[in-house]
């Protein structure tokens, strides 16, 4: 046996949860590493519901985080969310996606996923369960727990909504029970040891040989062996429990096995894989419908039977989903035909529950509405097989490789169970198989498997789906392939009466002795009886009147006939007069040599519990034989008997009669209460469907509000530090001038306090100087415009008041005004130092103008003084002299130049002189 892993595992976590899971997903994503898995994350969401999972997830994990979409590939270190208009299953690791019906039922999206997770069991699997409301889940962790699968439920105490995780403890297979932000750090333990599985050589014969031994170990105590299972298969469920116990090395769970008994149970259970549903494969089911069970029905007369063997069945959803594809056929055939569908596994709790055909609610997904309102009644809040299906179908333990075959099987469907054996055994339990079909049976094996020996001897009907027909009419098998069966039965049990221990001393031993010789001196056997006629005791030598049978404490059937019928009359005689009766000289010629027979019997006064007693005696009367004596009339003990057996009868039936009539009215009355509890079971179902419905779509409702709580509280934030921060002052009235809100800073220029918010805004008193408020207020709601002022504050500060519109952004409507102060005060300062610094200026310049126009004026005449001397020295002068000339030419030009200066200055004092008296 050879348990090697060629490949690194791969984990998918499934983690079920409500809608009002969001903190508990939050958490756990917080936590959750990069590794070799994938996440698949089901919810229970209104179909209109327009989830924001996908991107708040992203926020709080490394991985990528996606919606899952049809036929999509579940790959590593991702995590598939699933559409709120849709229900998910899996197949093949590949995401299966189906619109919701109409019903007004909750969807039980967990289960419904769960399930199809654990029958595609070619990976690991971790079912998760958070915080949520109702039972969703419950069944489904039970299917992955059954497949090998871990199991981690949120601890209630820690859960927002603590039913789901209350009712998946209460299923018994929760491996862990923790806080969300622990789960993390565990799933990430168990996937390491899982891909810690490749061992050295050496370490790894270690742990064959341990494996091994736990395999016999099994076979030693119970009656299951697993030796010959796919060693694949068995280390995983082994490892999984290490898991659980916390072992790290097989040969130490070896060691915990045969130290805790109770273990070895636990494990072979967990090898049992009992995960089945309704018309899994769709297609391989409607090829049966269309080809294999037409042809059955037609070739079989009314007064033949049909007989499919569902071999594994598991808890029993293929052998239902085969006897209602039969049944419809039957009915589109109109043939009466009695139909047998063996249904077998040896995982008894399974074939329990599957007995019971009553299933959760999430096999509304498995089932179309019209086959589900057809074939089952509700029931509580799962759907129960109605009885004429149930009828079809035999459950029965039987192990397809050791006990005999069922034989002349119409139809045998063995699928998914040879994918856990190895080769020889796949061998044996298709012998088995081959062994169990008519001539042309039909054999429907997994889409995994296939029939390899048996190839030569079959037809193919379908290559997908693995559906075949049986060619041969012998069965040729080897009487190697029967194992025998020790098969427990109690009703084999020797059967000991029961004895009272007592005082063996030497006194009773004596009077026992005595009482013996007595019987035998004057020939005479006994017994006790009660009015059953059951022996109670005996003593004498009661086997020389008793005919030599089978062992049975019935009187009446260890009595010869002509014995029996005179002490059937002469015991009721008895019990009736509370009398001795004694009947002597009776024949009886069943004994060899024939005798004649005395027969006296006395009710007891002592009695056997709450049982009458009748003591009977038999003595052989020698003397009788002797003598000639009158034939024994046997005709009046029979007439008397006969008589007697009349008056019985009549009594009985006028006692059944009575009690009959009694039975109709308490009937009655039951049947009118069971109607009123039917009647209002069903109102309290349909209510509390109605009821879980509306709390998941208020649990939908309270995380979308929770979710803008949330961004409210921050937008509520930034307008506290905004107006912490804002020195001026804000305040925001309503259309009415009632105050709504104000800013800190606001209380400086107005006398405001928590309690003014309601308050209309005319009624408190202001700190600036400043009566229009109400009306620029009033404006400003009317017309929409903006108003500015400026205002001196009673303390001498200047603030410019701005009051503005306050606009919904929903629907852009005015619903009010806002009144923002800036403080200009330093502005206000700096204005009117600049207006005096202008006044002085102003009066400077002035002054400067007049000097200007003076000094120009005065100047003016001096020097057209000295202009008309140099006209008059240049007259006198002798201008023939150069220098002279030169002289007075320059003086000349200096003085036209002062002149033109003089005018500019005129005229630029002027300029500014208007300039002024305009500004």
């Amino acid at each position: 046996m050879s348990t090697h892993y060629n490949q690194e595992p791969h984990f998918i976590i499934a983690i079920g949860a409500s809608a009002g899971g969001l903190e508990e997903l939050q958490s756990f994503f917080d936590h959750t590493p990069l590794a070799q898995a994938s996440y698949v994350i089901i919810q229970h969401l209104p179909a209109d519901y327009k989830s924001r999972m996908a991107e708040i997830l992203s926020r709080h994990s490394q991985l990528k985080v996606t919606e899952a979409a049809n036929n999509m590939l579940v790959e590593p270190n991702q995590v598939y969310l699933i559409p709120s208009q849709q229900c998910m299953t899996i197949q093949d690791g590949r995401l299966l996606l189906k619109d919701k019906d109409s019903s007004s039922a909750p969807h039980k999206t967990i289960n419904t996923f769960f399930n199809s997770l654990a029958a595609d069991s070619e990976y690991h699997i971790i079912a998760v369960i958070l915080s949520g409301s109702g039972n969703d889940g419950s069944e489904g962790i039970v299917n992955i727990s059954r497949a090998g699968g871990l199991i981690i439920v949120q601890d209630p105490d820690t859960a927002q909504y603590n039913s789901m995780p209350l009712e998946a403890i209460a299923t018994g297979v929760a491996d862990h029970i923790l806080a969300p932000a622990d789960m993390p750090m565990v799933i990430t333990q168990y996937v390491s040891k899982a891909k810690r599985s490749i061992l050295p050589p050496a370490a790894q014969a270690m742990e064959d040989k341990s494996v091994i031994a736990i395999i016999d170990l099994i076979r030693e105590r119970l009656p299951f062996d697993f030796s010959e299972y796919k060693p694949t298969t068995i280390l995983r469920r082994i490892r999984r429990r290490m898991v659980y116990l916390a072992l790290d090395a097989v040969e130490a769970y070896y060691q915990y096995l045969l130290a805790h008994p109770g273990e070895v149970e636990t494990l072979a259970q967990s090898f049992m894989i009992s995960v089945s549903a309704f018309f899994r494969n769709p297609e391989a089911f409607q090829v049966i419908a269309e080809t294999v069970l037409p042809e059955i029905v037609q070739r079989k007369k009314e007064e033949e039977e049909i007989k499919i063997w569902i071999a594994g069945c598991a808890t029993g959803e293929e052998a239902y989903t085969m006897a209602i594809l039969l049944h419809e056929q039957l009915e589109k055939a109109g043939k009466d035909i009695q139909v047998k569908v063996f249904a077998t596994d040896i995982d008894k709790p399974a074939l329990e529950f599957a007995g019971k055909g009553l299933y959760g609610d999430a096999i509304r997904s498995e089932l179309s509405a019209e086959r589900l309102e057809k074939y089952f009644n509700r029931e509580g809040s799962g759907y129960r097989i109605k009885q004429h299906i149930r009828k079809m179908l035999i459950f029965a333990q039987h192990n397809v490789v050791k006990n005999p075959p069922y034989c002349n099987m119409d139809l045998i469907s063995c699928r998914n169970l040879l994918i856990y054996m190895n080769i020889s055994l796949q061998k044996k339990a298709l012998s088995m198989l081959h062994f169990g079909l008519s001539q042309k049976g039909y054999l429907f094996l997994g889409s995994s498997e296939n029939p390899g020996m048996l190839l030569p001897y079959l037809t193919e009907i379908n290559k997908k789906w693995k559906i075949y027909r049986n060619q041969e009419s012998a069965r040729s098998v080897r009487f190697d392939i029967f194992t025998p069966v020790m098969i427990a039965d109690n009703s084999l049990a020797p059967l000991i009466p029961s004895k009272k221990t007592g005082n063996t001393g030497k006194r009773s031993i004596m009077l026992e002795e005595v009482n013996e010789m007595l019987l035998e001196e004057v020939n005479v056997a006994g017994m006790c009886v009660d009015q059953d006629n059951q022996v109670v005791k005996y003593f004498g030598k009661v086997e020389h009147f008793l005919l030599q049978q089978v062992f049975s404490f019935d009187l009446m059937e260890l009595l010869p006939k002509s014995l029996g019928v005179v002490y059937v009359t002469a015991a009721r005689q008895a019990r009736k007069d509370n009398e001795r009766i004694t009947v002597t000289g009776i024949p009886v010629a069943d004994y060899d040599p024939a005798k004649v027979i005395d027969l006296t019997i006395r009710p007891l006064r002592a009695r056997e519990g709450d049982r009458s007693l009748l003591l009977v005696l038999f003595s052989e009367n020698k003397e009788a034989q002797k003598q000639e004596v009158l034939p024994f009339d046997v005709q009046t003990y029979l007439n008397a008997g006969l008589q007697s057996l009349e008056e019985e009868l009549k009594d009985t039936r006028e006692r059944l009669q009575e009690a009959t009539e009694k039975l109709e009215a308490s009937s009655e009355n039951m049947q009118s209460f069971n109607e009123e509890l039917v009647s209002a079971n069903e109102e309290m179902q349909s209510a509390n469907e109605e009821m879980q419905s509306v709390n998941e779509e208020l649990q939908t409702i309270n995380t979308d509000y929770q979710l803008k709580i949330k961004e409210l509280n921050v937008l509520n934030d930034d307008m506290d530090n905004y107006f912490r921060s804002n020195l001026n002052g804000q305040l925001f009235v309503d259309n009415n001038l009632m105050l709504k809100k104000f800013s800190p800073a606001a209380v400086k220029h107005i006398n405001l306090q928590e309690s003014d918010i309601g308050r209309p805004i005319q009624h408190i008193t202001v700190n600036f100087k400043y009566n229009s408020l109400e009306q620029d207020l009033l404006s400003v709601i009317k017309n929409g415009a903006v108003v500015l002022r400026v205002v001196e504050s009673l303390n001498g500060n200047w603030y410019q008041m701005m009051i503005m519109p306050y606009i919904r952004q929903l629907d852009h409507e005015q619903d009010g005004a806002i009144i923002s102060f800036n403080d200009i005060t330093l502005l206000n300062k700096a204005q009117l130092e600049l207006h005096r610094s202008n006044l002085s200026l102003q009066r400077i310049n002035e002054d400067l103008d007049n000097f200007v126009y003076s000094a120009s004026h005065d100047l003016l005449g001096p020097l057209t003084n000295i202009e008309g001397l140099m006209r008059l020295l240049d007259e006198k002068l002798d201008m023939e002299d150069n220098e002279v000339v030169r002289y007075t030419d320059m003086i000349q030009s200096s003085i036209v130049r002062f002149k033109e200066n003089l005018r500019e200055l005129a005229e630029v004092g002027k300029i500014e002189s208007e300039s002024l008296k305009e500004a």
